[in-house]
């Protein structure tokens, strides 16, 4: 198998000023297509920092992604440590110099000297082609390591793995099949209690059970040679099974996407109001144009029943002439209430907040996955209201 390394470049990157978005993007890409990263590296912007990280992974990796440092800027030193690690100078390419004065002449700019930069590549490189930025991509070979050097802003970055570093990683190498991953996501449950019902599994060869916990949902991942396709699928049932009454979705589609598509494959609006959430729910929708009529958010201070939280439902959703209603009250006495309207039934809900320790966005996090949940159930001909592990059941209504 391919040893595959990923290095990112960067001050802000290595001081945790901004998320290496990228890395975590590329892993899950090659991943997907059988080429997991055997290791991630961060280095700052130092010269011989630099070159010398190159020529160490050149020892190890087959292939090395390198990410950032292609820019116009004296901090920008990938292409100079590229060739000082090769032996050999930059040399500027014309072509690339006309691209970017075209590029800066369509958005009625001139191009700035310190953009013929970006054109200075190694010698014995190769010329990566990046149709949406200005930042000149390169290949180059060094100690048998086949590098790649690439811009780091994403949208630059994920157009030229997809469009130019797989087709030529496919071109050169015997790639393997992509493996097998079941993903599905679980509300309510703790990770220590999945993990105690399920590291019991006799997985097949090569197979890992992982879970991923992002308060308030975790999720449970199988992976393994799509050679073990069978074997995985019976296990995958088992953990359906085991997990059926917490299950939110399965795959990689998110429930404010799947709500979204419910509602509109069924023609149905929606109008919500919310206190405790503070418009979280309704932003979660409004990102995946879902069908909602209106939203409101009122003070999170005014107390109310049940009663009257599901009178204020109805009320929205007979003033909207909307076909669903969904109510999310304020938090008192270390309790949430919801309420559900559905063209065929009406349900609310109080579940006391069990864990202490949690901060108030993440708090509201619940609410609106407690809430979309609801609304899921409702959806799968389930039970509305769930079984929780970390949510005590205090008061429910349903007509």
């Amino acid at each position: 198998m391919l040893v595959v390394e990923m290095l990112s470049t960067g001050d802000e990157v290595l001081h945790g000023q901004i998320v290496d978005t990228n890395a975590a993007w590329l892993a899950d890409c090659f991943f997907q297509q059988g080429l997991p990263l055997s290791t991630r590296t961060t280095v700052g912007d130092n010269l011989d920092s630099l070159v010398d990280v190159l020529l160490e992974r050149s020892l190890y990796a087959d292939v090395l992604i390198v990410n950032g440092g292609l820019g116009p800027t004296s901090d920008d030193l990938s292409a100079l440590a590229a060739a000082t690690a090769a032996g050999e100078s930059l040399i500027e390419h014309p072509e690339w110099i006309a691209y970017m004065e075209s590029y800066f002449a369509a958005r009625g700019r001139v191009m700035s000297d310190t953009n013929r930069k970006q054109a200075m590549i190694p010698e014995s490189a190769e010329l990566v082609d990046n149709p949406v930025g200005t930042a000149c991509g390169f290949a180059l070979t060094i100690n048998d390591c086949l590098m790649f050097f690439t811009p780091g802003v994403p949208s630059e970055f994920k157009v030229m793995v997809n469009d130019q570093i797989l087709p030529r990683l496919r071109q050169r190498y015997s790639l393997p099949p992509s493996p097998l991953c079941l993903r599905l996501t679980s509300f309510g449950r703790t990770e220590s209690s999945l993990a105690q019902q399920f590291d019991v599994l006799t997985l097949p060869e090569g197979c890992v059970m992982g879970y991923r916990s992002s308060m308030p949902i975790i999720e449970l991942k199988l992976t393994g040679p799509a050679s073990q396709r069978q074997e995985m699928l019976r296990n995958w049932q088992i953990v359906k099974q085991g997990v059926e009454e917490n299950v939110l979705y399965e795959g990689t589609e998110g429930l404010p996407a799947i709500i979204s598509r419910q509602l509109t494959e069924r023609g149905l609006k929606v109008a919500l109001s919310e206190q405790f959430s503070a418009g979280l729910l309704s932003w979660n929708l409004f990102s995946v144009q879902a069908p909602v009529l209106q939203s409101e958010v009122r003070p999170s201070t005014e107390a109310q029943s049940l009663e009257q939280l599901l009178a204020k439902a109805k009320q929205m959703a007979t003033q909207q002439q909307a076909d669903i209603s969904i109510a999310i009250g304020a938090r008192h006495d270390e309790c949430l209430s919801l309420a559900l309207v559905t063209p065929n039934g009406i349900y609310a809900q109080r579940v006391r907040y069990m864990p202490r320790n949690h901060s108030v966005k993440v708090q509201q996090d619940v609410s609106v996955t407690l809430a979309l949940d609801m609304l899921s159930r409702w959806f799968n001909q389930r039970n509305v209201f769930g079984s929780y592990e970390w949510l005590e059941q205090a008061e429910t209504l349903a007509h």
